[in-house]
Formats: structure tokens, sequence, C-alpha cells
């Protein structure tokens, strides 16, 4: 799973170093990388495993083929959506594109978020993480919990 916040430096090539217990969790699922793709909904990288990928295209596949919103969905997350391999130091370099979209000059924040993680920039990401913590606050009792889940 991917859990907690990491931040790290992007070198002059490009490259970041991501976080070991990113890496070791998709290692341990058979990758050795994973998908990342610009957020529709942030200035943010949206980044998980293949598998999540694949099933993404398939919730995507099982929309009207002649409905406008499967294009939409496809053309905003699968076109736009890249493998980055770890090299044998950990890293992974990271299009320009990507790097644009989400505002990323130097510093990269690592996001964990259970099944996928985000990579923002961390001044960005601060901004976004207040506003999220008030929502969450607000919402808090529309949280459904199941009695085996303490």
């Amino acid at each position: 799973m991917f859990l907690s916040s990491y931040e790290n430096k992007l070198d002059k090539k490009g490259r970041v170093s991501v976080p070991a217990s990113f890496r070791s969790y998709l290692t341990s699922m058979g990758y050795n990388g994973f998908i990342a793709y610009p957020s529709f909904s942030s200035e943010s990288l949206e980044a998980c495993s293949q598998d999540r990928i694949e099933k993404i295209s398939n919730a995507i596949d099982s929309l009207n083929p002649f409905e406008e919103k499967r294009d939409f969905f496809a053309t905003s997350i699968l076109s736009e959506s890249t493998s980055l391999q770890f090299d044998t130091e950990g890293r992974v370099l990271l299009p320009s594109n990507l790097l644009n979209h989400a505002k990323i000059t130097s510093n990269i924040l690592f996001v964990g978020l259970g099944k996928t993680f985000q990579i923002w920039n961390p001044k960005i990401f601060e901004k976004f993480k207040t506003t999220a913590r008030k929502k969450a606050f607000q919402n808090r009792s529309s949280l459904k919990w199941q009695n085996n889940n303490n």
C-alpha cells in the first residue's frame, strides 16, 4: 500500500528517486516502475501500478462506445499515461509534459493514497491539503463504516 508523504529533489536530468517503500510495494507486485498521468482534478500527477491502469481501461471500455464521455475519459487518462521504469538507483525520469502539468521545477512530493499515489509540487500540495482537511472534517459524518472495519 502507498502510505505517507515523501519529498525528494528533481535532478538536472529530470530524474527523481522514488521512495523506497513505494518501490518495494510495486516490486512486490512484480513491477519495475509505475504509470503516471496528469490529474484532471488537480495540478498533480496520478500514479499507479499496471494492474490499476488496466482496471481504469476496462472501466472505460465498459462505457457505451458511441458516447462522448468514453472518448473524454480515454483521452484524459489513457492517452497521456506514461510508463516510468526504475533505473538501477530507484529513480524515474519524469517527462516535461508531466512536470509542466504539476508545475514541478525542483522538489517533488510523493503522496500515498492507498492503492495509488500522487506526485505534487510541495507548495501546491500544502494548499490542497489544507482544503482537503477542511472538507474531510465537514464530510466526516458521511463516511460509512462497516462493523468489521474498526
